[in-house]
C-alpha cells in the first residue's frame, strides 16, 4: 500500500473531484424541483426514482468531464510525474467544464419553466441576436435568482476543488522517492487502464445494444417528472448532435406555400389556413356517442406484401394472413403502402398519420416530439393504452416517445424473462404476442376499452426459428416468415377465446416491406407494398383494391368508432373515400403512385424514374407530360407540407 500511496492519492482526488460536480448537480436539480414542483402531475409517481436516473445521467457528463484528467493524472502518477502544475491545470480543466455544465443547469430551470422541455440546441438560435437574448435574460427579474444560484455553486465549487488541490499537493508532493520499479509501473498503469475504462463506460451509460439515450429518463406518465432525470447539457449536446445528421437536415421541394395549397386540395381541406397546423380540421363522427370498441394493432416486422401467396408468391409462407385477406369476413387491402422502410417511420404513420421523411427518425430528439394521434385522441376517450415491443424499451426513443403520446403502459425487454431474450432485437413473436394476451385480458377485466399495439420483430436478422417450430421451406429467409404468420394465427386462434374478442376492431398490418425476388427499378415495390387487414364489429367487408398507405389507418378507424376529433393528419377515412394517390420514402427516395403509374424521385442526385404500373410490374416509360408532373407536384407537396409541419411543431 505504501509503495502505491501517491498513486492512490491521485486517484482519490479524481473521484472527489468527480464527486464534487455530482453533488453540484444534484442541488440544481432540487432547485428545479423546488422551483417548478407545481409543474409535476399527480400520478403518484415517486419523485426519489427522477433523482436516482438524475444521477445516472450526471453521471455520464461529469464522466465526459474526468476521463482525461482521470488519464493523465494516473498516468503521470505510474511513472512518479506528480507535480504541482499538473494538478493546478487538472483543477482548472474541472473549474472551466464544470462551470459550463452548472451554465446549462442553471439555465434549464427557467427554459423549462417557460418551454416545459429541457434545453436544446435551439438556444443556439438565438445567438444570432446576441443583444436581444442578452436583454431578455438580464432584464426578467425572476432570473436573478438563479443567476446567483449558478455564481454560489460554481465559486463553491471552485473552492473546494482548490483546497482538495491543495491537500493532494501536501499528500503526493516530498518524502521518500517514489517506488518506479517495472513492476509496479506496469502494475499502476494497468490499473490506469482500468479505470479510465471505467470512465469511458460511464460515459456509454449502460451494458445494453445502444449507450444511453434521454428516453432512459423516462419511467411514468408525468412529463415533468421524466424530463427532471435529464441532464441539461447532456440534453443540449445530443440535441445538437442530433440536428447535424444529415437524415435531419430540412427539405427543399418546393415553396411551402405552394406545397401546403397543394395538400389541403389533395386532402379536400376547405375553410381557414392555420400557419401553424395548416392541414388541421374537425372530423365529426357518425354517432353521438362513439362506439367503445377495444382496438388491437399488430404491426409485423418486414411482412412484404409480397411473401403472400394472395400476391403471387406461391411458396405458402402466409396462410394466416391470405386466409385474412380471402375469407370475405375481413376488410382487405390490395395496394397498401408504407410511409417508409424503417419500424420509427411505420409507427408514426400507423398511429400518428404522419408520413415519413426520407431518413429521419420522427420519434427521436432530445426533445421528445409530441404527435397526436390514434393513442391520443382514445386516451382522451377513456381508453386504456398499451405499447408492447420485443425489444429494449429506449430503443429508437420508443419509451419516452409513446409515454408521451397517449400510452399509459410500455412493456419492453426488461419486463420479459432474460432467458426469452433470443437476439439483439429481444423476444420471439410467439413469446411476445402471448405475454400481450395476458396482459390484455388482465387489462380488459376492469371494462374499461384498450388500446393495444403489438410490435413483432422476429422476421428481421438475424433471424432465430424457435426449434420447436417446424417450417415447410428450407431458406432461414423463407422459415422465419413461415414462423411469424405462424404466431399471428396462433394468437388470433387465441383471442377469439376471451371475453373481449367480440367487442374488438383488430388491425394487421406491416411496419415496412423488404426486397422479395428480383429488383426491377430504381425502388423495388416489395419494400413499401405491405398487407393491411381490418377486422371486427361494424368493419365493412371484403377486398379491395383502392390504393391506401398507413397514415389513412387513423381516420379509418375512429371513423369506424364514430370519433369526433381535431386532425392534422395526412390519411383519408378509407371506409367513405378513395384515394387518386399515394406517396411515401425509402430513405433518399421519394415515391408517388397512382392506379396505372408510379414516379422514383432520388433526392441525392435529383433524378427521377417513371413507371407504367399495369399488370402488377413496375416498367420504366417516359416521364414527361401530365401525368409525370402530376404525381411528381404530389409527391413534393405532400413531402414539403410534413416538412413545414415539424418545422413549425419545433
Amino acid at each position: 500500500m505504501q509503495k502505491n500511496r501517491k498513486f492512490i492519492i491521485t486517484a482519490a482526488w479524481i473521484a472527489l473531484l468527480h464527486a464534487l460536480g455530482l453533488a453540484a448537480l444534484s442541488l440544481f436539480r432540487t432547485a428545479q424541483y423546488i422551483a417548478l414542483h407545481d409543474m409535476a402531475g399527480d400520478t403518484g409517481a415517486s419523485v426519489l426514482t427522477a433523482f436516482v436516473k438524475g444521477l445516472w445521467f450526471d453521471n455520464v457528463t461529469m464522466c465526459y468531464v474526468s476521463v482525461l484528467p482521470l488519464f493523465t493524472a494516473l498516468t503521470a502518477a505510474a511513472f512518479d510525474r506528480t507535480s504541482a502544475a499538473l494538478h493546478r491545470a487538472v483543477t482548472w480543466w474541472y473549474g472551466i467544464m464544470c462551470a459550463i455544465v452548472f451554465m446549462a443547469s442553471a439555465a434549464n430551470i427557467p427554459y423549462f419553466e417557460y418551454f416545459f422541455r429541457n434545453i436544446n440546441s435551439s438556444i443556439f438560435e438565438w445567438f444570432g441576436y446576441a443583444g436581444t437574448t442578452a436583454g431578455m435574460v438580464t432584464g426578467e427579474a425572476s432570473y436573478i435568482i438563479y443567476m446567483l444560484l449558478y455564481a454560489a455553486l460554481t465559486a463553491a465549487f471552485a473552492y473546494a476543488a482548490t483546497l482538495a488541490r491543495r491537500r493532494c499537493d501536501r499528500l503526493t508532493g516530498g518524502g521518500k522517492p517514489y517506488h518506479t520499479g517495472r513492476k509496479l509501473v506496469a502494475a499502476r498503469l494497468m490499473a490506469t487502464l482500468a479505470l479510465t475504462g471505467l470512465c469511458v463506460f460511464g460515459i456509454r451509460g449502460r451494458t445494453g445494444y445502444n449507450p444511453i439515450k434521454v428516453s432512459q429518463a423516462y419511467y411514468c406518465n408525468d412529463p415533468f417528472l421524466n424530463q427532471l432525470g435529464i441532464n441539461p447539457m447532456f440534453n443540449l449536446l445530443t440535441s445538437a448532435l442530433d440536428d447535424m445528421r444529415k437524415e435531419n437536415r430540412q427539405l427543399h421541394l418546393a415553396d411551402d406555400r405552394l406545397a401546403v395549397a397543394q395538400a389541403r386540395h389533395s386532402l379536400h381541406i376547405t375553410g381557414p389556413c392555420d400557419s401553424i397546423h395548416p392541414l388541421r380540421r374537425q372530423v365529426n363522427g357518425a354517432y353521438t356517442t362513439p362506439r367503445r370498441h377495444n382496438v388491437v394493432v399488430i404491426m409485423m416486422e418486414s411482412m412484404s406484401a409480397r411473401l403472400m401467396d394472395s400476391f403471387g408468391n406461391g411458396q405458402h409462407l402466409t396462410p394466416t394472413l391470405d386466409s385474412l385477406y380471402n375469407c370475405g369476413a375481413t376488410m382487405a387491402f390490395d395496394r397498401c403502402y408504407s410511409a417508409g422502410i424503417h419500424t420509427n417511420h411505420g409507427m408514426t404513420a400507423t398511429l400518428y398519420s404522419f408520413p415519413a421523411l426520407m431518413f429521419r427518425n420522427l420519434m427521436k430528439g432530445t426533445v421528445t416530439p409530441k404527435r397526436e394521434g390514434l393513442p391520443t385522441v382514445l386516451h382522451a376517450m377513456g381508453y386504456h393504452n398499451m405499447f408492447f415491443m420485443p425489444h429494449e424499451a429506449q430503443y429508437d426513443n420508443m419509451k419516452a416517445f409513446f409515454t408521451t403520446n397517449g400510452y399509459d403502459e410500455i412493456f419492453s425487454q426488461e419486463n420479459y424473462p432474460a432467458d426469452e431474450v433470443v437476439n439483439a432485437f429481444g423476444v420471439p413473436d410467439h413469446f411476445l404476442l402471448d405475454y400481450g394476451l395476458r396482459t390484455i385480458s388482465d387489462r380488459a377485466k376492469s371494462g374499461v376499452p384498450f388500446l393495444a399495439t403489438i410490435l413483432t420483430v422476429s422476421n428481421h436478422p438475424p433471424y432465430r426459428v424457435p426449434a420447436f417450430f417446424k417450417p415447410k421451406s428450407d431458406a432461414p429467409e423463407t422459415q422465419i416468415v413461415e414462423y411469424a404468420d405462424w404466431a399471428l394465427g396462433r394468437f388470433l386462434a387465441q383471442a377469439r377465446q376471451q371475453p373481449w374478442h367480440d367487442n374488438t376492431i383488430y388491425v394487421i398490418v406491416a411496419d415496412h416491406g423488404k426486397i422479395v425476388g428480383k429488383v426491377g427499378g430504381e425502388l423495388p415495390e416489395s419494400y413499401n407494398h405491405i398487407p393491411l387487414v381490418i377486422c371486427g364489429p361494424g368493419v365493412p367487408q371484403g377486398r379491395t383494391s383502392t390504393l391506401a398507405q398507413q397514415v389513412d389507418i387513423m381516420p379509418t378507424l375512429l371513423s369506424l368508432l364514430g370519433a369526433s376529433y381535431s386532425y392534422e393528419g395526412f390519411g383519408v377515412d378509407l371506409t367513405k373515400e378513395k384515394r387518386d394517390m399515394v406517396f411515401y420514402s425509402a430513405d433518399s427516395h421519394i415515391v408517388a403512385r397512382d392506379s396505372a403509374r408510379c414516379l422514383v424521385y432520388n433526392n441525392k442526385t435529383q433524378a427521377s424514374f417513371l413507371y407504367d404500373t399495369h399488370g402488377g410490374t413496375d416498367r420504366p416509360t417516359r416521364k414527361n407530360g401530365a401525368p409525370y408532373d402530376r404525381l411528381r407536384d404530389y409527391a413534393f407537396a405532400m413531402t414539403q407540407t410534413a416538412q413545414f409541419i415539424l418545422d413549425r411543431q419545433k
